[in-house]
C-alpha cells in the first residue's frame, strides 16, 4: 500500500472503508433484533456477541472472549465450521463446536435466515442480492456432498457478499456524480473490497470528506446503519 501516492504534494490520499458491512447485512436481512440493537446503539459488536454467547456482563469480557466472538462474527457468513474455528483461535474442536452451537441458540434468526437461503436456492436454483442480482447454484442439489456443501455455503455467503457489492457501487455512482456536479478537483481512484480510495487536493479535503461519508452511509437503507471509517494519509498504509 505505500507505494499508491497521490499525484503531487497539493493532494493526499483519502481511504473511506465500510465498517463490517457483510455482517450488518446478514443482521438487518436475518432481522436479528440482538444485533441489530446492539448495532443501533453503536456497542462494539464483537464484544456484545461475546458477552451474550458466554453469558456475562458487557465490562467482563475478556479480549480473548471478544477476539473469539469475532472470528465466529466473521466467519459465520463463510459458513464456519469447528475444525475451521478451532484452526483460527486457541479452541479445542470440541469448544469450537460448542462455541458455534451457542452462537446459534443466542442468534436463532440468523440461524433461520441461513437454513432458508439454502431451502430457496434448492428450490429456484439460485440465490439474490438486495438488489436483486442472481447467483445460480447448479450444484445446489447435487448428489456429491463435497460439492453440495460448497453450493450451500454460496447460497449464505453469495447474497451478504453481493448485497455489499451493490450497496458500495451506488456509493461510487453518487460521489463520481456529486464530484462532478460540483467540480472538484478531487479523483476516485480505486475500489477494494469495501474500500474506496480517492486522490484528494487538500483545500477540499473537510469538504469532500464530508461529502464521501454520507454517500456511503446513505447508500442503501438497512434495519443497520452503515458506519464508513475516513483516513488521511501521505500514501494508501498511512490513509488505510
Amino acid at each position: 500500500r505505500k507505494a499508491f501516492i497521490p499525484r503531487d504534494k497539493d493532494h493526499v490520499l483519502l481511504a473511506a472503508d465500510y465498517s463490517q458491512i457483510e455482517l450488518r447485512i446478514i443482521t438487518a436481512l436475518s432481522d436479528e433484533d440482538t444485533m441489530i440493537e446492539a448495532f443501533k446503539n453503536g456497542e462494539d459488536i464483537h464484544a456484545s456477541t461475546a458477552s451474550k454467547v458466554f453469558n456475562i456482563p458487557l465490562n467482563e469480557v475478556t479480549r480473548e472472549q471478544r477476539a473469539n466472538a469475532k472470528t465466529v462474527n466473521f466467519g459465520i457468513i463463510y459458513g464456519v465450521s469447528a475444525f475451521g474455528l478451532s484452526n483460527q483461535t486457541d479452541l479445542s474442536r470440541t469448544e469450537a463446536k460448542e462455541l458455534i452451537d451457542t452462537y446459534y441458540k443466542t442468534y436463532p434468526k440468523l440461524r433461520k435466515y441461513m437454513a432458508d437461503q439454502v431451502d430457496f436456492a434448492r428450490e429456484h436454483g439460485y440465490v439474490q442480492t438486495v438488489l436483486g442480482r442472481r447467483r445460480y447454484l447448479k450444484d445446489i442439489n447435487g448428489s456429491n456432498a463435497v460439492v453440495r456443501g460448497a453450493a450451500e455455503r454460496n447460497a449464505i455467503n453469495a447474497p451478504i457478499q453481493g448485497s455489499a457489492a451493490d450497496i458500495i457501487k451506488i456509493a461510487m455512482i453518487d460521489i463520481h456524480r456529486k464530484l462532478e456536479e460540483g467540480n472538484f478537483k478531487t479523483k476516485m481512484l480505486l475500489q477494494v473490497h469495501d474500500e474506496l480510495v480517492f486522490d484528494v487536493h487538500k483545500p477540499e479535503l473537510e469538504k469532500v470528506s464530508t461529502l464521501i461519508k454520507k454517500s456511503m452511509e446513505s447508500a442503501y437503507a438497512l434495519k443497520v446503519p452503515l458506519d464508513v471509517e475516513i483516513g488521511v494519509g501521505s500514501n494508501w498504509l498511512e490513509a488505510h
